[in-house]
């Protein structure tokens, strides 16, 4: 049993630790990392997922970003602890922290992923949305929050601040 719970600046170590123990060194070389450097991360949204223990079992966390002027969410990085893998968790952080996005003013999120797992959350590729190199296209996904969200969204995605 786990509790989903907004991440603290309490919990960043612990999340920051979990993403290195998941995700290959030099992860932070990534270019969507260069969209959330100096960005805070979107509160609410960003969750942590606790074992009745109180041990981190996963995160999610969620940044601002801009296509053109249009506001849209980022999402990632996702990560469960080896561990916790295939129990359910990654996928109870996701839907809930979209379950939570819409009602706090968001109408679009995207992220840099594999299309066969993200399509289960309702992930279509992104046409002409263009992250930072040397990401590859295809795995530029979104999905409408609202209806028809991501209708003539087209452009470069920038940081929030820029």
């Amino acid at each position: 049993m786990y509790t989903l719970s907004p991440e603290t600046a309490a919990d960043d170590w612990e999340v920051e630790a979990l993403y290195d123990t998941c995700f290959a060194p030099g992860r932070e070389a990534l270019s969507s990392y260069r969209l959330r450097d100096d960005v805070p991360a979107v509160p609410g949204l960003s969750l942590v997922a606790r074992d009745s223990g109180g041990i981190l079992g996963g995160a999610i966390r969620y940044w601002p970003v801009r296509i053109a002027a249009t506001p849209a969410l980022l999402l990632g990085p996702v990560a469960v602890h080896p561990t916790r893998q295939g129990e359910g968790l990654g996928h109870a952080l996701i839907e809930e922290s979209l379950r939570l996005a819409q009602p706090s003013g968001w109408d679009r999120v995207m992220l840099v992923g594999d299309a066969p797992y993200y399509q289960r959350f309702g992930f279509t590729r992104l046409e002409g949305v263009e992250m930072p190199p040397p990401t590859n296209p295809d795995r530029v996904l979104g999905r409408d929050l609202s209806p028809d969200a991501w209708d003539g969204v087209r452009g470069p995605v920038r940081r929030w601040s820029d």
